[in-house]
Formats: structure tokens, C-alpha cells, sequence
């Protein structure tokens, strides 16, 4: 069941735009920021709200790489794999979180710090590799920067 307080962002959310389903994302943003992710009592809830049927909502949740239907870490990592950032040493920097973290693609640490994903454009070619945890975006990275910047995330 939805908190009072996500309803209430949820239905301002809605105010904004012409149509309830066009809210849609935003709801579920809404959501995944106080759970973390998107359970499908959660999916069932939103979709009641937003004038969708679950089905429909699970299409647009599942389209979306940023909505999480299963539980994840308390830090999200997404490694950029895009053309640009592969070329510029995408494949050092995955096979060194890999190693530093002792998990693959699509799992979580032992410790529920960190989850570890691939995804297909950060939107920073020129500044390639990259990888974002949370909402902090890291450029021009190399192998060695990786250990400073996994200290900053508890």
C-alpha cells in the first residue's frame, strides 16, 4: 500500500500533465525513491492511481532501464557499454568492478551496497568511459580512480 506522502506526490505529479497515464513514470519514480525499487503490490497500486492496468504499467516500468523491478543495492551502478565508451576502455573498467565488487552484471554485493549494471548511453561520449552510481555521473575514468570512488558510497 501506498504511503499518504507518495500519493500526495503522485497526484501533484499528476497535475501537471494533460492526462493521468502521462504521469505515469513520474509516479513510479516517486515510489522507487522511498523503496528503492517497484514491487508489483507497488506496480498494482500506481497503475490504480494512473488510470492503467498493471500489464500496461509493467510495459512502461520494464521499457524504462532506471525502473528496478527486483530489489537492488543501496547504490546503483551503471556502467556505460555504449560504442563510444567501449572503445575508450568500457572493458577495463567493467572487469575491475567486477573484481573489486566479486559480482557480475545484474547481482548485488553480499553487503547490499552496491548493484552493478550495464547501460547503453550515459549521454557523455566525449568524456567517455563513464559510469553513474546514484545520481553522481563519473567521466574520463580509468581503472585506478575506481577504489576512491566506491569509498564515497556506504
Amino acid at each position: 500500500m501506498l504511503t499518504t506522502e507518495e500519493k500526495q506526490k503522485i497526484e501533484h505529479e499528476i497535475s501537471l500533465v494533460p492526462s493521468r497515464k502521462a504521469a505515469c513514470i513520474e509516479a513510479l519514480k516517486i515510489v522507487q525513491q522511498h523503496r528503492g525499487w517497484i514491487s508489483d503490490e507497488s506496480l498494482r497500486d500506481v497503475a490504480e492511481i494512473v488510470d492503467m492496468s498493471p500489464a500496461e504499467l509493467d510495459s512502461v516500468a520494464t521499457f524504462y532501464n532506471l525502473i528496478f523491478r527486483k530489489p537492488v543495492g543501496r547504490h546503483v551502478i551503471l556502467v556505460c557499454d555504449s560504442i563510444t565508451c567501449w572503445v575508450m576502455g568500457y572493458e577495463a573498467i567493467r572487469d575491475a568492478l567486477t573484481q573489486t565488487l566479486g559480482i557480475s552484471y545484474g547481482q548485488t554485493t553480499e553487503d547490499g551496497r552496491f548493484t552493478l549494471l550495464p547501460n547503453c548511453c550515459l549521454g557523455t561520449c566525449d568524456h567517455a568511459p563513464a559510469l553513474m552510481i546514484d545520481n553522481d555521473l563519473y567521466r574520463d575514468l580509468a581503472v585506478e580512480q575506481l577504489d576512491e570512488i566506491l569509498s564515497k558510497y556506504t
